[in-house]
């Protein structure tokens, strides 16, 4: 809360007309009201502000009333002392709260002027030394604090239609009314036993029960998935069209700069923070602080823009102890986050299409179809309307549309893209937002082509979703098809080993070795079982693994030169020669990374994993 208190000979002001859709009711009979030696505190709630900081605002005036000795006080809401206002019906339930607190406490009288109206006032300072006092009142405790914010959501078709979620037909969108369910009307499905649970240990996901709970471990096999998703999301970035710079830097920030402090504020909850002598750090939860603060320093152009500025930053969210879940809801996680710079918000529309286009096509790559929630403040609404119809249209499906107060967040279109997981809940996996508040907030400016400066607006953008949460949707995705009577597999590309050559004897093994050295010269994670087990147990250890392809060699293919390969995906089983099962691990790996393996050739030389819940 923002405080201009002012000790006055005389204050006198008016009611003109209603400033917001709801003002606060006037006395009847209410016209001007005049004081004499009033100590006038001009009062502005802000994002976050709640009884906490009434209570505190409080101290503040009784202090300062204590001292210059006035016969009235006068509360008078101002809205124009900050930019981070908090919502009309907050800002009137916080300012009564202070008046009822004031009257309470204060042996002198206290008059609260009227919320919501333009008002006409005139004021005659009595200019001692404490007659202007300027005060900042904040939350004890951690800087983000969950906030309340006025939503009203619709239904938004592609046609341009708004509709009542409670009353529109979902017969058509069953995975729309999932999600509907959840953000406007609370409700979730249960669910039962999560298979993709399983699936993460399967892979080398676990909890580490040495540190905080919600941070993981990765085992041989995740260390490759994670590299893999690291690798592609890079290249994904880099076919939007424009220049993209990749940059690293650190993970925590000091809360005294003032513009961490105010995008943290801005963030909300779910901070991570840590305390040092006697400063406050937070951890960050994207990439956006480093990026902002490296580009501040940054000499551009307007002929540099549109570019774009990315990083895979290791995030950190406090998320409830309940609510953490194995590769999905973490306290700490991988973001590759991309950063998008444009001259103006016409530029940053356009831009956030192609982005959009490019979130849709990697979600098909994986058979998946994305459920949307648009975030859009009330302006951006109003005066961008068909903007926003032309991404809706891009869906080609309906989408829920959260409408907030301008001014609120430091974004003014805000896109979470949703999966239905196999227990038929929605989980928030790729996403873009168009920023234009934070070049001003970290002073980010390019030269215009008349050489002025200005700030650019910002598209955040996460086109994979969180490594984490992408491999999480991969791993739905066999989840679902299990569920549907089929054989779970992921795609090759990710797939810890793509190939396993099993030799049906030792007598073998240098055969099996050859082919595995020149598939693994060709780029491709291969390895060999030269265990002293059975066939059909080696068969069985790689179909546990998820193994694309396990290609057996005895005395037939030896003598033919050819290969006896299980495809897992189909369940079928063909022979083949050597060229031309390299030239099917090209196809189905084209356009994507090629990772080198984390683990030694030979099986034999390997430890036993034992992956713990």
């Amino acid at each position: 809360m923002k405080l201009l208190l002012i000790h006055s000979r005389t204050f006198q002001y008016t009611p003109i007309e209603p400033a917001v859709e709801e003002p606060e009711p006037l006395p009847e009979g209410a016209g001007e009201e005049r004081f004499e030696n009033a100590l006038v505190v001009f009062a502005t709630v802000e994002n976050g502000d709640d009884s906490s900081v009434a209570e505190r605002a409080r101290d503040e005036i009784l202090g300062v009333a204590e001292q210059v000795k006035p016969s009235v006080i006068v509360l008078y809401p101002y809205a124009h002392l900050s930019s981070d206002l908090a919502p009309p019906s907050v800002a009137m339930s916080v300012l009564e709260d202070l008046g009822a607190k004031l009257s309470a406490t204060s042996k002198i009288p206290v008059h609260k002027a009227p919320f919501g109206w333009y008002k006409s006032f005139r004021i005659e300072c009595l200019g001692h030394p404490l007659s202007e006092l300027s005060k900042t009142v904040r939350k004890t405790g951690a800087v983000g604090q969950k906030r309340v914010v006025e939503k009203k959501f619709y239904v938004m078709t592609p046609d341009g239609g708004l509709h009542d979620p409670a009353s529109f037909d979902y017969s058509n969108y069953p995975e729309l009314r999932i999600l509907v369910d959840k953000e406007v009307f609370g409700r979730e499905l249960e669910g039962g036993e999560n298979r993709v649970n399983d699936y993460c240990r399967k892979f080398g996901f676990e909890w580490e029960p040495m540190s905080d709970h919600g941070h993981m471990r990765y085992g041989p096999h995740g260390v490759v998935m994670v590299e893999s998703v690291f690798r592609y999301s890079w290249k994904v970035a880099n076919e939007l069209g424009i220049p993209v710079f990749k940059v690293m830097g650190t993970n925590m920030f000091n809360l005294k700069e003032r513009p961490v402090y105010e995008h943290a504020e801005l963030f909300g909850d779910r901070l991570y923070e840590v305390g040092l002598d006697e400063d406050r750090f937070v951890l960050r939860y994207a990439a956006c602080h480093q990026q902002f603060a490296m580009l501040r320093d940054w000499v551009m152009s307007y002929g540099h823009l549109p570019f774009g500025a990315f990083e895979v930053a290791d995030s950190y969210r406090l998320e409830q102890r309940g609510e953490v879940a194995l590769c999905f809801r973490l306290r700490k996680f991988y973001m590759p986050d991309l950063h998008i710079f444009n001259k103006n918000l016409e530029e940053a529309v356009r831009v956030s299409r192609i982005v959009q286009e490019k979130i849709l096509e990697e979600a098909g790559k994986l058979g998946r179809k994305y459920v949307a929630l648009y975030n859009v403040t009330s302006d951006f609404l109003e005066n961008h309307r068909q903007e926003l119809l032309e991404f809706v249209k891009r869906e080609n499906y309906p989408v829920l549309l959260a409408v907030v107060p301008g001014g609120i967040y430091y974004w003014v279109l805000n896109v979470e893209y949703h999966i239905i997981d196999n227990l038929k809940r929605p989980r928030e996996i790729a996403t873009f937002q168009i920023d234009v508040g934070n070049g001003r907030r970290f002073n980010i400016t390019f030269v215009n082509e008349k050489g002025e400066k200005h700030h650019p607006v910002i598209i955040h953008t996460a086109i994979l979703g969180g490594v984490e949460r992408y491999i999480y949707m991969i791993l739905d995705t066999a989840a679902v098809a299990e569920a549907n009577g089929q054989t779970p597999y992921i795609p090759t590309w990710i797939s810890p080993i793509q190939a396993r050559i099993i030799p049906v004897s030792k007598e073998y093994v240098e055969h099996a070795l050859k082919i595995a050295v020149e598939l693994q010269n060709q780029g491709f994670r291969v390895d060999v079982d030269d265990r002293d087990e059975t066939l059909g147990k080696k068969i069985r250890d790689a179909g546990r693994e998820w193994i694309p392809y396990i290609v057996v060699v005895g005395e037939r293919e030896v003598k033919t030169n050819t290969l006896n390969v299980r495809i897992r995906r189909s369940n079928d089983q063909k022979a083949m020669s050597l060229e031309e099962f390299a030239r099917i691990l090209r196809e189905e790996t084209r356009g994507y990374p090629l990772v080198e393996p984390t683990m030694p050739l030979r099986l034999s030389q390997r430890p036993l994993f034992s992956y713990k819940q």
